[in-house]
């Protein structure tokens, strides 16, 4: 059993696993252990909802890195194992089983824990989240046993693509969306559209403005469907939950760092605690992207770059977290990529395409782009990403010709 290391990783998921191959990529040549929940080797999340949920890639082939590859760089894997404490003073760690773990500096990378139902019914067997492994292994027992009806409460990221998967697999679906639009605190109105109509065209039954009352049971305490507020019963044999998550930061909080939704980290992604940084989908940070505001950001591409912000300022190469922010996403034949954050913006332009299966939506603020979001449009994308970098002044009515380059449109 370990029981000290130099650099004590809290997570294994992106940031986490990324912050210690970057620091051996930097150089750093102390102990590095890395600490995960889960009892398997780092993976990637994104495929859950996706090619893993599809089953168009087995396990071995999302691992983010082959197994043999943490012990060749002597980083320690400790799986199946949480923080039930932090003792800042000490500079130890508290885990689930009883055990003790100091640290010389401490990463945490712990991400967040599914945002579960508050209704009735919510513990009912049958209601499924998509976060982990377990989560997606799950769902897919469960499509095995011939369970095909399915709800699916939350019209964000991960429940469109949940839905778009099922429907590939001949679920009949039902998508509810609290809000009078999906993707509405992330992308404009014209991307949601786009969205829904795609979802619609697929054979999705979708449902707006469709609050949930509670989950019914079938009298065995497994889930048999949803009631509406208003009244209306949906049949379903799953219920597939994707309403965001809860930052899983509480022992940091509770050992008295800064941080309310998430914990609070500076440029550097320094927390208020000693040598304790914070990384990923709950690291609040201010980001110049969207004009200074505390914000987090539940990405890969976030997750990386304050990875590798972490490691180079441990080898004592101090480099401020400035990333531009993007997002992708696979349903169906689309390809949604954006790039920057649209908050605040005054000006849409729509460049919609011939085809009808792309188009792209800039976002404007003051004349100048803020942000993209490109559908099957990846050259509006990467273009965008350059233009938003350089806080570039465009012209809307040339924007708005899809035939023109958006660097063109200057």
């Amino acid at each position: 059993m370990i029981n000290a290391a130099d650099v004590v990783i809290v997570g294994a998921g992106h940031g986490g696993a990324q912050a210690a191959i970057a620091l051996r990529q930097h150089g750093f040549a102390g102990s590095i252990v890395l600490l995960g929940r889960e009892a398997v080797p780092p993976y990637e999340r994104p495929p859950l909802s996706k090619d893993y949920l599809a089953r168009e890639k087995t396990f071995e082939r999302i691992l983010i890195r082959p197994e043999g590859f943490w012990a060749e760089k002597a980083i320690t894997q400790m799986p199946g194992k949480a923080v039930v404490k932090v003792d800042p003073q000490a500079k130890t760690l508290h885990l689930s089983g009883g055990e003790s773990l100091a640290y010389g500096t401490l990463i945490w990378a712990a991400g967040g824990d599914p945002r579960r139902l508050s209704c009735p019914g919510a513990d009912l067997e049958g209601v499924l989240a998509v976060r982990d492994k377990a989560d997606a292994d799950a769902l897919m027992a469960a499509l095995d046993a011939g369970k095909r009806r399915i709800a699916v409460v939350g019209g964000g990221y991960i429940g469109l693509e949940a839905a778009a998967v099922l429907t590939k697999l001949g679920c009949t679906v039902t998508l509810l969306e609290a809000l009078p639009r999906v993707l509405a605190r992330v992308a404009g109105e014209d991307l949601s559209r786009f969205i829904e109509a795609q979802h619609v065209a697929h054979g999705v039954d979708l449902r707006l403005d469709a609050q949930v009352e509670c989950l019914l049971d079938n009298g065995a305490g497994h889930v048999a469907g949803v009631r509406l507020a208003g009244g209306e019963e949906i049949a379903a044999e799953l219920v597939v939950v994707g309403i965001g998550i809860v930052p899983a930061v509480a022992p940091l909080i509770a050992a008295g760092a800064a941080g309310g939704n998430g914990v609070d980290v500076d440029e550097f992604c320094r927390t208020s605690l000693p040598d304790v940084y914070a990384i990923g989908d709950c690291a609040a940070h201010a980001n110049a992207y969207a004009d200074g505001a505390v914000i987090r950001l539940e990405s890969v591409q976030n997750a990386h770059d304050m990875a590798a912000v972490v490691a180079k300022a441990i080898c004592g190469d101090r480099q401020a977290y400035d990333a531009l922010p993007w997002f992708w996403s696979n349903q169906y034949d689309l390809r949604l990529q954006t790039a920057g954050l649209s908050t605040g913006h005054d000006t849409v332009v729509v460049r919609q395409g011939a085809e009808g299966n792309d188009m792209a939506v800039v976002y404007l603020k003051g004349g100048r782009i803020v942000a993209v979001d490109a559908v099957n449009r990846t050259r509006d994308y990467v273009q965008g990403q350059k233009l938003i970098k350089a806080k570039a002044v465009m012209d809307a009515d040339k924007l708005a010709d899809p035939d023109v380059a958006l660097k063109d449109a200057i």
